[in-house]
């Protein structure tokens, strides 16, 4: 299953807006501006791993769910995908 940087941003941002923080928020407390965020929310940027930690760390996340996280968005997608080769 390749890498997808815009579900990446989507994992984020869906447990951003969760949490019930605005890109503004989840930014300060992580210490990375709110520009940088919205760019790896629309997954035109890449999160360094320490970024990433950080982000995880300010949602009160294990760095290891939000990957978890993106691991079951990508299944999901890879089997929706799937389904539409039938249709």
């Amino acid at each position: 299953m390749p890498y997808n940087s815009k579900t990446l941003g989507m994992v984020i941002g869906a447990a951003r807006i969760r949490k019930g923080l605005t890109q503004e928020q989840l930014s300060g407390l992580a210490g990375i501006s709110r520009s940088h965020l919205a760019a790896l929310e629309s997954g035109q940027k890449i999160p360094r791993t320490d970024t990433l930690w950080r982000i995880a760390e300010a949602l009160h996340e294990k760095p290891s769910k939000l990957i978890a996280m993106l691991e079951k968005s990508m299944e999901n997608e890879q089997e929706n995908k799937g389904d539409e080769t039938y249709e």
